[in-house]
């Protein structure tokens, strides 16, 4: 998913008709506040955002190549999950998943498979996904391969993907097991939470 910090010199949150919005014009600057769950549900129709211990990142509107790999892993995931049976779902973003279950932590994951539906409402997800997979655009290096990697490790994902199309490879954490493993396109990837799940990245591209 693409991301943009909202930094302190040209990035504000202003307020107008009751609902926050994101800004270029000057303000408060957003590094000044922990923001929370409202602001986020405060965003204008179209405006969206992520939270990371407060911190609020802009969405960026996402790339055909993006939008290509993230049809295709859902096709894929889903065909097998309706085959196998079982209580997991698959959930393609936009999805919101209230990942701490606290008022500073709000992400929409590419792909999220949750196999406690306890955790599950209109809302979203309230707590962590089983796997979580985020395909990396140029702007969101920092955010796929370091904040989101932190905070899924700590909040109690399973596993996590960064999809990474300009590199051609797939970085599988599995954290779980405390392990880790890069995967080049041209070689199947195996799903940790499943037995007998492979994808072939050579697919799609």
């Amino acid at each position: 998913m693409e991301h943009r910090k909202l930094e302190r010199e040209d990035s504000f949150m202003v307020i107008e008709g009751g609902k926050a919005q994101i800004s270029e014009e000057p303000g408060n600057p957003l590094d000044d506040r922990i923001y929370t769950i409202k602001d986020i549900e405060a965003l204008p129709e179209g405006e969206r955002a992520e939270l990371i211990d407060g911190k609020m990142y802009r969405m960026a509107a996402p790339t055909l190549t993006h939008q290509d790999i993230l049809s295709w892993l859902n096709m894929k995931i889903r065909m097998y999950i309706t085959e196998k049976g079982g209580p997991c779902r698959i959930l393609p973003a936009p999805f919101a998943v209230y990942i701490r279950n606290d008022e500073h932590n709000y992400v929409e994951p590419d792909i999220s498979v949750i196999c406690d539906r306890d955790k599950l409402d209109e809302k979203g997800c309230h707590g962590a996904p089983d796997w979580a997979v985020e395909i990396v655009s140029p702007s969101s290096k920092t955010m796929d391969y370091i904040r989101k990697c932190s905070l899924y490790e700590t909040a109690g994902v399973r596993e996590y993907w960064i999809v990474d199309p300009k590199e051609r490879q797939v970085v599988v954490y599995d954290f779980a097991h405390g392990s880790s493993r890069q995967y080049d396109y041209s070689e199947p990837v195996k799903a940790g939470i499943y037995e007998d799940l492979f994808l072939d990245f050579r697919e799609v591209v």
